[in-house]
């Protein structure tokens, strides 16, 4: 017999737990002013999403799915895209949205059941959050099949969980884009846990990575709690899909430190020693070492930094709670041209209940 076929998965990593570099590092990670804004992100994105927690809480937003753990993910993506790339993310996604240009209120908005809230003031061909699991990665496909066609230099990226590689969608999309070499990036968040299903009983296969092989593309592996690291391997695979040499599956590797939303438990099914440990690897602690050791950022400096995020975020809940709410009606005002005979009818019962039962005063959550 001989071998029909083989292949290998890379794994990149830069900065080791304790924020010590473990590999010569890529250009950028010697220059402060790239380094730096990438931790003030991920600090305001923590800072962001503990306020996102407390007012869903609060009864001031509804189920919220906190990326808490897995900022690097969001972070590294984002600041390697280019405003004409085109994001699909996931409900976990907001660490890239912000750094792309979405802004906080428009997010609690999203969250707050507002759909005005994915109407992005900046990012405006950007994909809303995308709840069901994997059918972005299909509307991700067709994006970069579309650029490929215009001979547009541009970058489809989605992003998703580690639980979306076992859904149809993944691979559809995936083959697709790879037998047309379309310009598209794959990102998976792989976080360990599909809500309360583990990694290892999601899959038999040694990676996530390796999925790609099945669809004639590459699949890499990067440490998700170094943004070095995600954002060296995603400029690579957009620089190359942009070259007109196709599609690259990145699977993050990172850990889920909150629930799943705030409609879960993890304390149900989830270890509290591990948990423990995974707060040793995560990615604020790790770069704020390397800054640390580099000079250009101390404690002072870092509480500093943590005020001015927790200010912007109130800011921007101030805003969001000042928002009127919508009409009834707008709901029924995207569906068709001219609304069936149904539809009115239901227009005309969602208006009477709506004055017997306004909403509440701030009309969120």
């Amino acid at each position: 017999m001989t071998t029909a076929a083989s292949f290998q998965i890379g794994y990149t990593q830069y900065l080791g737990p304790d924020g010590e570099p473990v590999h010569p590092l890529p250009s950028f990670a010697s220059d402060p002013a790239a380094l730096l804004p990438l931790y003030r992100a991920m600090v305001l994105t923590r800072a962001f999403d503990t306020k996102a927690v407390a007012l869903q809480r609060t009864g001031q937003l509804g189920t919220f799915a906190s990326s808490l753990g897995q900022e690097a993910i969001g972070v590294g993506v984002a600041s390697a895209m280019r405003p004409v790339d085109v994001l699909f993310p996931s409900y976990r996604d907001h660490a890239a949205q912000l750094l792309r240009g979405v802004t906080m209120t428009e997010s609690l908005l999203y969250w707050g059941g507002d759909e005005r809230g994915s109407d992005f003031g900046v990012p405006r061909l950007d994909f809303p959050n995308c709840v069901p699991i994997g059918t972005q990665v299909c509307h991700a496909a067709g994006a970069a099949y579309a650029f490929l066609l215009r001979q547009e230099p541009r970058v489809a990226v989605a992003m998703f969980g580690d639980g979306a590689t076992s859904k149809g969608d993944f691979y559809e999309a995936m083959n697709f884009a790879g037998a047309w070499r379309a310009p598209l990036v794959l990102v998976i968040n792989n976080n360990q846990w599909a809500i309360s299903l583990p990694r290892s009983r999601q899959s038999a296969a040694q990676t996530l990575a390796q999925k790609a092989v099945a669809a004639g593309i590459e699949g890499v592996q990067a440490d998700g709690n170094d943004v070095i690291a995600v954002r060296q391997v995603v400029e690579a695979a957009l620089a190359k899909a942009r070259r007109g040499e196709g599609p690259t599956l990145i699977e993050a590797l990172s850990y889920r430190l909150g629930d799943h939303t705030t409609a879960d438990d993890a304390t149900r099914y989830r270890d509290a020693e591990v948990l423990s440990q995974q707060w040793e690897y995560e990615p604020l602690r790790r770069l704020r070492a390397y800054l640390t050791r580099m000079n250009v950022l101390d404690k002072a400096q870092d509480e500093q930094l943590g005020k001015t995020c927790h200010a912007q975020v109130e800011q921007a809940v101030e805003a969001y709670l000042a928002v009127a709410p919508p009409e009834v009606a707008s709901m029924f005002d995207h569906l068709y041209e001219s609304l069936p005979r149904a539809m009115r009818e239901q227009l005309a019962m969602a208006q009477r209940f709506a004055a017997v039962a306004p909403v509440s005063e701030n009309g969120h959550g």
